[in-house]
């Protein structure tokens, strides 16, 4: 018998994440399990009188093709894709991951080669299609989250069924707040960091683009950002593993960057110029995410957290930072965690993750909950 609440989760991606309509085309994505999951939603995708359509990705394939790929290779995938992007309306992606170190050895020049080819493809689904990405609960996530897989389920269906309309609404004065903001500072343990956001929008992201959901983000103006920071959770991309990353900056560059991998950190981040530049800033607030779980799906949207982004920003909150990397790093400023403060304009906005105006209020755990 299908769990029931996969059942509700179906619904809610097709009708607040990509809000299906009739006749339109839905790209189904299943990267490792999820199966059960793809096929109810291929099933209300035709009772709502869509057409489906699913696409399954093994990370070991995915990994041999990568291994031997090449520039001419890629240009043919691309060939082949850009029509058939060009007719979908929705997407759902499940990443259902059984080893998130699949692709670990596979060599940053063919990741780049691959990114690069298809950073067009990619440019115009995030774009032009209603998209919607989510980590469907494996055995290799609870571990992860060190929890049994039982426990771990339970957790994940707890996350995603938050009431994202609330939420949304509690987001709006923050939202209204940023964007009349210029001068932000961060302010924690190893980190002491200064940027402007002033004209760049604010983007609620309330079930419509990720699940589970809960932040909102903006970007610095690209040459704004001076001062250091040290991230409190470890980081995976490409998949490797880093922790203790911390970066320097000096007039929106990074010029200093260390971790527990410090050549490899450094390999990426010369992926290209735009790799040094920061693409994204954003705080999280999902009451139910409390702890890293080394899933950035999970991570960015911890409450008390924020993230700082390397690479690409995104079109909808853009300061024009192009890049092939988009890597979120998280902090978590709870005490338990080493606290910390977010200033906007030499006013505190939020201090030790818990915000702090009275116009925030509705944004603290117990008031999303």
């Amino acid at each position: 018998m299908l769990d029931p609440r996969i059942v509700k989760l179906a619904e809610t991606l097709l009708r607040h994440s990509v809000r299906l309509q009739p006749k339109e085309n839905l790209m189904i994505e299943v990267r490792g399990e999820g199966l059960d999951l793809a096929k109810e939603l291929v099933r209300q995708a035709y009772e709502a009188g869509a057409y489906p359509y699913v696409n399954v990705i093994d990370s070991k394939i995915q990994r041999e093709l990568l291994l031997g790929t090449s520039e001419e290779r890629t240009a043919y995938l691309r060939k082949w894709q850009e029509p058939m992007w060009r007719d979908i309306q929705t997407n759902v992606v499940i990443n259902g991951f059984t080893n998130d170190s699949e692709l670990s050895d596979v060599p940053v020049e063919k990741r780049r080669i691959h990114q690069l080819g298809l950073k067009p493809v990619n440019d115009y689904v995030v774009s032009n299609v209603r998209w919607v990405l989510l980590n469907y609960p494996t055995p290799a996530m609870a571990q992860n989250a060190n929890m049994s897989t039982e426990a771990f389920e339970d957790f994940y269906f707890d996350v995603c069924s938050v009431d994202y309309e609330k939420m949304e609404q509690a987001f709006q004065p923050l939202k209204q707040l940023m964007e009349r903001t210029d001068k932000v500072k961060l302010v924690g343990p190893g980190t002491e960091l200064t940027f402007s956001i002033k004209g760049i929008p604010a983007i609620i992201c309330a079930g419509e683009a990720n699940i589970p959901d809960g932040e909102i983000y903006t970007a610095p103006v690209r040459d704004s950002v001076n001062g250091k920071i040290t991230f409190n959770t470890s980081t995976q991309y490409m998949g490797s593993k880093f922790e203790r990353v911390s970066l320097t900056f000096q007039n929106g560059k990074i010029v200093e960057a260390t971790s527990t991998d410090s050549q490899r950190l450094n390999e990426i981040l010369d992926s290209d110029e735009g790799a040094r530049y920061i693409g994204e800033f954003a705080i999280g607030v999902n009451p139910y995410i409390l702890h890293p779980m080394n899933d950035i799906l999970f991570d960015e949207k911890i409450a008390g957290s924020f993230h700082f982004t390397p690479g690409q920003a995104y079109e909808n909150a853009d300061n024009g930072n192009r890049s092939t990397v988009h890597w979120d790093m998280v902090n978590i400023q709870r005490p338990e965690y080493g606290g910390g403060e977010i200033w906007f304009d030499d006013v505190l906005i939020r201090k030790d993750g818990r915000f702090v105006l009275e116009s925030l209020q509705g944004l603290n755990p117990e008031n999303l909950k």
